[in-house]
């Protein structure tokens, strides 16, 4: 069977290069931190709350029915907060899990991001 090679479009392959850099600027970082928590939050109202479909019929019903999830979502939170449960840790995906826990450097638990070089690495004791 032969080898097939794609290449993009020079248009897609600069914007695609532009992004890449764009994002990995300090400006870059600090609005994908704050995509990350809208991301779970979205997470958490599609997980707890069924905030994928909707109940009604009719822009302004799915209007408030979305309203009253966020409220929902913002006292489930605040209970937590009262109650100081820890907030949930990101979760080890189903092929980082099949990896065993010897494989893994000293001093990093399962499922924690690993350093590039074991040498840049400095884990508190």
């Amino acid at each position: 069977m032969p080898r097939h090679l794609y290449l993009h479009p020079s248009e897609q392959y600069a914007a695609l290069e532009a992004a890449r850099t764009r994002l990995s600027s300090e400006a870059g970082k600090a609005l994908y931190k704050r995509r990350a928590g809208i991301e779970g939050t979205l997470s958490q109202g599609v997980r707890a709350f069924g905030l994928r479909r909707t109940r009604y019929r009719g822009l302004p019903k799915t209007h408030v029915q979305h309203v009253a999830t966020a409220a929902a979502i913002n006292l489930e939170r605040l209970v937590a907060w009262f109650e100081e449960r820890p907030r949930a840790t990101t979760r080890t995906s189903r092929f980082a899990a099949l990896a065993p826990v010897a494989s893994l450097p000293v001093g990093i638990p399962p499922g924690a991001p690993s350093c590039p070089s074991a040498q840049s690495c400095e884990f508190p004791s």
